[in-house]
C-alpha cells in the first residue's frame, strides 16, 4: 500500500480560460468538474506561489484554509484541493465543519491565528451571490496571508502557470478528511 504522503505526479495541459479575477474563477459547475480543471488551477496557484520566496517559504510545512459555501461540488473539490495541497508541501490544512465558511469567515481565520498557526492563505470555492447547483455557478478564489483577495500580480502569475501546466502533484493515497464532524485528523 501506498504512503499517503507519496506524491504522484500526473500529467496534464493547459485549459483555456482559467484567468482568474479579483472574484476569483468562475465558470459553470459541470466546467470545473471536468477532469483537471480544478487541479490545474490549485495547481497553478502553487506554482505561482511557489515561484516567489516568500510563498515558498509559507508553503512548505504551512498552514492552508479550505472551505467554501456550500454549493454543489464543494466536498469533492475540498478532497482535491487537500491532495495537491500535501503534495505541494503544506503541512496542515483547516477546513469548516461540512467544508463551509463564509468567505468573511475564510479571511477571519487566515488572520486571526495566534503564533506558529498562522495561515499563509486559503482557497474560497464560491461563486458570491449567482445561484449555484450542478447547472448553476461555482468558483474558487485565493486568499492571501492577510485574508484578502490575491494580488494581481499574484493572480496574473496563476494565469501565466495556467498557460504552461504539463503536471499536477497530488497525494492520491491521502484519505479524504472527514467533513461532516469538528476534528483533527492526522496523516503520517
Amino acid at each position: 500500500m501506498a504512503s499517503p504522503l507519496a506524491v504522484t505526479e500526473v500529467a496534464t495541459a493547459p485549459i483555456a480560460g482559467q484567468k482568474p479575477g479579483t472574484s476569483g474563477l468562475r465558470k459553470k459547475t459541470r466546467e470545473f468538474m471536468k477532469e483537471n480543471y480544478i487541479a490545474n488551477f490549485v495547481q497553478a496557484t502553487f506554482n505561482a506561489l511557489l515561484e516567489t520566496p516568500e510563498g515558498k517559504a509559507s508553503v512548505s510545512g504551512g498552514t492552508l484554509v479550505v472551505s467554501g459555501d456550500g454549493r454543489y461540488f464543494n466536498p469533492e473539490a475540498i478532497q482535491i484541493i487537500v491532495k495537491i495541497a500535501v503534495a505541494n508541501g503544506v503541512g496542515r490544512v483547516w477546513s469548516g465543519k461540512g467544508g463551509i465558511l463564509s468567505t468573511p469567515a475564510v479571511s477571519a481565520v487566515i488572520r486571526s491565528r495566534g503564533k506558529g498557526f498562522e495561515a499563509f492563505g486559503g482557497f474560497i470555492l464560491t461563486a458570491s451571490h449567482n445561484p449555484g447547483g450542478i447547472d448553476e455557478d461555482f468558483g474558487i478564489k485565493f486568499n492571501a496571508a492577510n485574508g484578502g483577495p490575491a494580488p494581481e500580480s499574484l493572480t496574473d502569475l496563476i494565469y501565466k502557470h495556467t498557460q504552461s501546466i504539463s503536471k499536477i502533484a497530488s497525494c492520491p493515497a491521502f484519505p479524504d478528511i472527514d467533513l461532516t464532524a469538528a476534528a483533527v485528523t492526522r496523516v503520517e
